[in-house]
């Protein structure tokens, strides 16, 4: 850090671990599914703080490693969090330019082309109810793709965790469910917007709570989640169904219950077998983004970002007379 940064500049950088290199926060951030940027200088002529190769990665609150310091480095740092705090996040490629006399104002005069690496977190939420066979497969099957799972149980031995297992990513969290109706609205009150929500405990009776706390909950706040499953067979949401109706659901609200959930039913029921079959009908649920026919760093930008400024003067030529 230069003797003009502050500490606003840098965020909470000085109450990090100043050892962490830009990988290893990087990996971290993956893992927790969190937004963050990487920027890395790609081009420099002239005197620079940096050589290419330079890493920074940023989040809303971090700034891990270092382009070198100064208004360069808090231009960047600034230009990163921009799109960071955009509601949502939007997963994006920017070239940037830095001529550092001009834009950043400082005397070494060089240039240096930044590319802003900015990564959205999580692509997708998942809360679920029950950590049995079929939600210990779902989540296996889950845990490589960059999802958000909050994942309750109320026997926190159920969770594979408790038995050697190795761990999953960050951005898996398991939770201990209270069973009791406080228990219940308050986990049901934590799911956020947007998220897919399963229900698939050991429990029919604590099924049938958390059902009906997730229809209350979407008529009296207008949750947008997503969508709303409940493992099992067309039977037992017969008997649900007709129990919510007596306590007052309409129509309307009881459809937003999938049961039985998955693309189609499997004939062995074999755990593994139904987890795929669920993972496939809630990927086959995401919401389908248009995307333009140019994506990333357009060749316009490629050209003028390269044209805008005057080339140093390059080196002399020197014969090498080993390649004559």
């Amino acid at each position: 850090m230069s003797a003009g940064d502050s500490l606003e500049t840098r965020g909470s950088f000085e109450a990090l671990n100043q050892h962490e290199t830009w990988h290893a926060a990087l990996h971290r951030l993956q893992e927790s599914a969190a937004p963050h940027a990487l920027a890395s200088v790609v081009g420099a002529a002239g005197s620079t703080p940096r050589e290419p190769g330079a890493k920074l990665v940023v989040t809303p609150t971090e700034v891990i490693d270092t382009l070198g310091g100064g208004h360069f480095e808090q231009q960047v740092i600034e230009t990163a969090r921009r799109h960071l705090k955009a509601t949502p996040v939007a997963a994006g490629t920017y070239l940037e330019a830095f001529p550092l006399g001009g834009r950043s104002g400082q005397c070494c005069g060089g240039f240096v082309h930044v590319l802003l690496e900015i990564f959205a977190g999580a692509e997708s939420h998942l809360t679920l109810f029950g950590a049995g066979h079929v939600g210990q497969a779902l989540v296996e099957l889950l845990a490589p793709l960059p999802w958000r799972i909050d994942w309750y149980d109320s026997r926190a031995e159920a969770f594979p965790l408790q038995n050697g297992h190795d761990g999953y990513p960050a951005r898996i969290r398991p939770m201990e469910l209270t069973p009791d109706a406080e228990g219940v609205d308050r986990a049901v009150a934590a799911i956020p917007p947007a998220s897919h929500v399963l229900v698939m405990t050991h429990d029919h009776a604590q099924d049938r709570a958390l059902i009906a706390a997730l229809l209350s909950r979407t008529n009296s706040s207008h949750e947008a989640w997503r969508s709303i499953g409940m493992i099992g067979s067309r039977s037992k949401w017969a008997s649900f169904r007709s129990r919510l109706a007596a306590t007052g659901f309409d129509d309307t609200a009881l459809a937003r219950v999938r049961c039985p959930i998955g693309l189609g039913s499997t004939i062995n029921k074999r755990p593994q077998e139904i987890a795929i079959s669920v993972a496939a009908e809630l990927l086959a649920q995401q919401r389908p983004s248009s995307k333009p026919a140019q994506r990333g760093i357009s060749p316009e930008t490629w050209r003028d970002t390269f044209s805008a400024f005057e080339p140093l003067e390059s080196a002399p030529f020197v014969k090498d007379p080993a390649r004559e």
